[in-house]
Protein backbone atom coordinates (compact mmCIF):
# COMPACT_ATOMS: atom_id res chain seq x y z
CA UNK A 1 0.00 0.00 0.00
CA UNK A 2 1.14 3.52 -0.77
CA UNK A 3 -0.54 6.90 -0.51
CA UNK A 4 0.36 9.64 -2.97
CA UNK A 5 -0.19 13.40 -2.72
CA UNK A 6 0.61 15.74 -5.62
CA UNK A 7 1.36 19.44 -5.43
CA UNK A 8 2.82 22.21 -7.58
CA UNK A 9 0.12 22.72 -10.18
CA UNK A 10 -1.07 26.14 -11.22
CA UNK A 11 -1.65 28.61 -14.02
CA UNK A 12 1.28 29.52 -16.27
CA UNK A 13 1.78 31.17 -19.64
CA UNK A 14 2.93 29.23 -22.67
CA UNK A 15 6.69 28.79 -22.59
CA UNK A 16 6.80 28.82 -18.82
CA UNK A 17 7.77 26.13 -16.34
CA UNK A 18 6.28 24.25 -13.42
CA UNK A 19 7.65 21.61 -11.08
CA UNK A 20 5.18 19.05 -9.80
CA UNK A 21 5.91 17.10 -6.63
CA UNK A 22 4.49 13.83 -5.37
CA UNK A 23 4.93 12.78 -1.76
CA UNK A 24 4.56 9.06 -1.06
CA UNK A 25 3.88 7.33 2.21
CA UNK A 26 5.28 4.03 3.39
CA UNK A 27 8.64 2.42 3.94
CA UNK A 28 8.64 0.59 0.60
CA UNK A 29 8.70 3.55 -1.82
CA UNK A 30 11.63 2.10 -3.77
CA UNK A 31 9.55 -1.01 -4.52
CA UNK A 32 7.45 0.93 -7.03
CA UNK A 33 7.96 2.26 -10.50
CA UNK A 34 6.72 5.85 -10.25
CA UNK A 35 5.18 7.97 -12.94
CA UNK A 36 2.91 10.75 -14.05
CA UNK A 37 -0.29 10.65 -16.06
CA UNK A 38 -2.55 13.47 -17.17
CA UNK A 39 -6.20 13.88 -18.05
CA UNK A 40 -7.29 16.78 -20.25
CA UNK A 41 -10.92 17.93 -20.41
CA UNK A 42 -12.97 15.44 -22.41
CA UNK A 43 -9.98 13.13 -22.90
CA UNK A 44 -8.91 9.80 -21.45
CA UNK A 45 -6.11 9.68 -18.96
CA UNK A 46 -2.78 9.37 -20.77
CA UNK A 47 0.74 8.40 -19.80
CA UNK A 48 3.31 11.18 -19.42
CA UNK A 49 6.49 9.85 -17.81
CA UNK A 50 7.86 7.00 -15.71
CA UNK A 51 11.01 6.33 -13.72
CA UNK A 52 12.48 3.05 -12.58
CA UNK A 53 12.64 1.87 -9.00
CA UNK A 54 16.37 2.58 -8.90
CA UNK A 55 15.93 6.12 -10.31
CA UNK A 56 17.97 5.16 -13.36
CA UNK A 57 16.02 4.55 -16.58
CA UNK A 58 13.20 6.89 -17.53
CA UNK A 59 10.52 6.79 -20.21
CA UNK A 60 8.47 9.62 -21.72
CA UNK A 61 5.51 10.10 -23.97
CA UNK A 62 6.55 11.50 -27.35
CA UNK A 63 4.54 14.65 -26.71
CA UNK A 64 6.73 15.69 -23.76
CA UNK A 65 10.19 14.40 -24.70
CA UNK A 66 12.81 17.10 -24.40
CA UNK A 67 10.54 19.31 -22.31
CA UNK A 68 9.65 17.28 -19.21
CA UNK A 69 11.99 15.54 -16.78
CA UNK A 70 10.95 12.99 -14.18
CA UNK A 71 13.10 12.32 -11.13
CA UNK A 72 12.80 10.64 -7.76
CA UNK A 73 14.37 10.84 -4.33
CA UNK A 74 13.95 7.48 -2.63
CA UNK A 75 15.51 8.72 0.61
CA UNK A 76 12.67 11.22 1.00
CA UNK A 77 9.85 9.29 -0.74
CA UNK A 78 9.44 11.96 -3.42
CA UNK A 79 8.95 12.00 -7.17
CA UNK A 80 9.04 15.12 -9.34
CA UNK A 81 8.05 16.26 -12.79
CA UNK A 82 9.91 19.29 -14.09
CA UNK A 83 7.90 20.76 -16.95
CA UNK A 84 9.58 23.29 -19.23
CA UNK A 85 8.47 25.01 -22.43
CA UNK A 86 4.85 24.42 -21.52
CA UNK A 87 2.22 24.50 -24.24
CA UNK A 88 -1.54 25.07 -24.02
CA UNK A 89 -2.06 21.43 -24.98
CA UNK A 90 -0.30 20.44 -21.75
CA UNK A 91 -3.32 21.71 -19.82
CA UNK A 92 -4.68 18.82 -17.76
CA UNK A 93 -5.05 17.36 -14.32
CA UNK A 94 -1.77 15.62 -13.56
CA UNK A 95 -1.75 12.45 -11.46
CA UNK A 96 1.09 10.75 -9.66
CA UNK A 97 1.01 6.96 -9.92
CA UNK A 98 2.79 3.95 -8.44
CA UNK A 99 3.15 0.56 -10.12
CA UNK A 100 4.43 -2.64 -8.53
CA UNK A 101 5.55 -4.03 -11.88
CA UNK A 102 9.18 -3.21 -12.83
CA UNK A 103 8.44 -2.16 -16.45
CA UNK A 104 8.58 1.58 -17.10
CA UNK A 105 7.54 1.50 -20.77
CA UNK A 106 4.19 -0.12 -19.99
CA UNK A 107 3.47 1.49 -16.67
CA UNK A 108 -0.03 1.55 -15.25
CA UNK A 109 -1.28 2.77 -11.91
CA UNK A 110 -1.79 0.45 -8.98
CA UNK A 111 -2.09 3.52 -6.76
CA UNK A 112 -3.03 7.09 -7.64
CA UNK A 113 -2.79 10.54 -6.14
CA UNK A 114 -5.67 12.99 -6.08
CA UNK A 115 -4.37 15.04 -9.01
CA UNK A 116 -3.16 18.61 -9.43
CA UNK A 117 -4.42 21.04 -12.06
CA UNK A 118 -2.01 22.49 -14.62
CA UNK A 119 -3.36 25.21 -16.88
CA UNK A 120 -1.24 26.75 -19.64
CA UNK A 121 -2.51 29.92 -21.27
CA UNK A 122 -1.54 31.14 -24.72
Amino acid sequence: QVQLVESGGGLVQAGGSLRLSCAASGRTFSTYVMGWFREAPGKEREFVAAISRSAGPTYYADSVKGRFTISRDNANNMVYLQMNSLKPEDTAVYYCAADLRPFIATMSGDYWGQGTQVTVSS
